[in-house]
């Protein structure tokens, strides 16, 4: 049985979600750019609202995954204004202009972030290598990665998330995310034998999840 993350980019998504068998919510605006930091007006009302775990977007701008030091003062503003409103968890990830890693910076997030966990988001599939990155973020402390498998998509990067869930060997998990839908979520469950799976769950082209949607995902996984 297998857990089911949902991309939420409003409170009305997020409730949806939940209400239709979701297991944690990643709250997050910034839909056209795949996701950027919320405002903290919403997270306050949305903690309020839901009983499922709600994790939180740090990303100050859509774009590269490669920040300078006013954009990292940013996140960790950010980060600790999130943590005292009694979230679950945060997904960040930043990266070198070489696309490795940036060690310093996401450990620095990771240490203030504790002892709350962290998911290093697809930033991952923009890595060069993805051997090195599967083990700079384990040593970083980071407990999950969200990943199409450095493919556009789940579909594309199986054979990858496959390799990935096996190299990982239980150090961290790997939670395969984009383009996944109920239409692919049983091949990819039972290629890459993962535990966790992301959605945003929208299907009719709109920016909220589709409740029928969230539930058939559940369903699949269960």
């Amino acid at each position: 049985m297998a857990n089911i993350e949902i991309a939420s980019f409003n409170r009305r998504a997020a409730l949806i979600a939940q209400e239709n068998g979701a297991d944690r919510i990643e709250f997050c605006a910034g839909m056209e750019v795949g996701g950027t930091t919320p405002n903290i007006e919403d997270v306050i009302a949305l903690r309020k609202e839901l009983d499922i775990d709600l994790n939180v977007m740090v990303r100050p701008r859509g774009g590269d995954f490669v920040y300078n030091e006013d954009e990292f003062d940013q996140m960790k503003r950010a980060l600790i204004r999130m943590k005292q409103q009694d979230v679950n968890g945060f997904v960040f990830g930043i990266l070198n202009k070489d696309n490795s890693v940036s060690l310093e910076q996401n450990r620095a997030l990771v240490e203030l972030a504790s002892p709350l966990p962290c998911t290093f988001h697809r930033a991952f599939d923009d890595v060069t290598d993805m051997d090195v990155a599967l083990e700079d973020v384990i040593s970083c402390g980071f407990t999950t990665i969200l990943t199409s498998g450095c493919e556009p998509n789940v579909m594309d990067g199986l054979a990858n998330l496959k390799y990935l869930v096996q190299k990982a060997q239980g150090r961290i998990v790997i939670m395969p995310g984009g383009g996944l839908r109920s239409t692919n979520v049983e091949e990819v469950l039972r290629e890459t034998a993962a535990v966790y799976f992301h959605s945003s769950a929208i299907t009719d082209g709109g920016n909220t999840a589709v409740a029928q949607e969230v539930k058939e995902l559940k369903e699949k996984v269960s």
